[in-house]
C-alpha cells in the first residue's frame, strides 16, 4: 500500500509560531520580531508564515494572549462571590506572576484586551466577579481598570534595578537620602516585591471601605 511519507519538520502551525515568537520577545524584546527571524527559527520561508498571520502585530497580540491565559481566574469561580478582596487579591498575584516571567510583552497587553480570547475571559471574570459581589457596575469597571493599571504598571520595570550598585554615584552632599540606594539592585526581589504587597494592601483596604460605604447606604 502506497503511504505519504511524513515530513522531516513539523508542520507550521499558529501554536508553533506563537511560541517561536514567543521565545525571541522574552530573550530580545518585542524589536527583535520579525518574519524573516521567526521563519528562520521554524526553518520554514517567510511567506509560509502569512497563512496563518497577516502581520507582525497579529503575531504578537497572540503571544500577548498566550500570557494572559496563564492567568488563573479560578477564584472568581468561588461559590460565596462577597469575598472579593480575596478573590482580587489571589488574581492578582497570579496575573502578577505571569508577566514577571514574560516583561517585554507587557506593551502589547498594556494596549487592552482588543479581540483577544484570553484577555476578554480575563476581564469578563474580573467584572463578573466585583458584580456578582454587590459593586455597582460602573464601578466594578473603574475596579477592573485600577487593578490593571496598578498589575502592569509593576512588571514594566525593576523600580530597585533602577539604582546603580555605586555607591559614589550618590555623594550625600547631593542626595542626603541616598546613602543606601547602592543596595537596592542586589535586594530588587525583596524591593519589588515588597512595593507590590504594600501597594495591593493599600488598594485593596481603600476599596474595602468604599464597600462598607455601599452597603450601609
Amino acid at each position: 500500500m502506497w503511504r505519504m511519507a511524513r515530513p522531516r519538520k513539523p508542520l507550521l502551525s499558529r501554536d508553533r509560531i506563537v511560541s517561536a515568537a514567543g521565545a525571541l520577545v522574552d530573550a530580545e524584546g518585542l524589536e527583535a520580531v520579525s518574519t524573516r527571524r521567526l521563519a528562520a527559527a521554524l526553518g520554514v520561508s517567510g511567506p509560509s508564515l502569512y497563512n496563518h498571520f497577516r502581520t507582525k502585530d497579529q503575531i504578537l497580540e497572540a503571544v500577548a494572549d498566550a500570557v494572559s491565559a496563564r492567568v488563573d481566574l479560578t477564584m472568581f469561580e468561588d461559590p460565596d462571590p462577597r469575598d472579593w478582596r480575596t478573590a482580587l487579591a489571589d488574581w492578582a498575584h497570579s496575573y502578577r506572576d505571569a508577566l514577571a516571567d514574560h516583561p517585554h510583552i507587557v506593551p502589547v497587553l498594556a494596549r487592552g484586551p482588543g479581540r483577544r480570547p484570553a484577555g476578554l475571559r480575563v476581564a469578563d471574570a474580573v467584572y463578573g466577579g466585583m458584580t456578582a459581589a454587590g459593586w455597582p457596575p460602573a464601578q466594578a469597571t473603574r475596579i477592573g481598570a485600577l487593578m490593571r493599571y496598578f498589575i502592569l504598571g509593576s512588571a514594566v520595570a525593576s523600580f530597585a534595578r533602577g539604582f546603580v550598585d555605586d555607591e559614589a554615584a550618590y555623594d550625600p552632599a547631593d542626595y542626603p537620602h541616598l546613602g543606601q540606594a547602592h543596595l537596592l539592585a542586589e535586594r530588587q526581589r525583596e524591593v519589588d516585591e515588597g512595593a507590590f504587597e504594600t501597594g495591593l494592601t493599600a488598594l485593596l483596604d481603600g476599596l474595602a471601605l468604599q464597600y462598607e460605604a455601599l452597603r450601609t447606604r
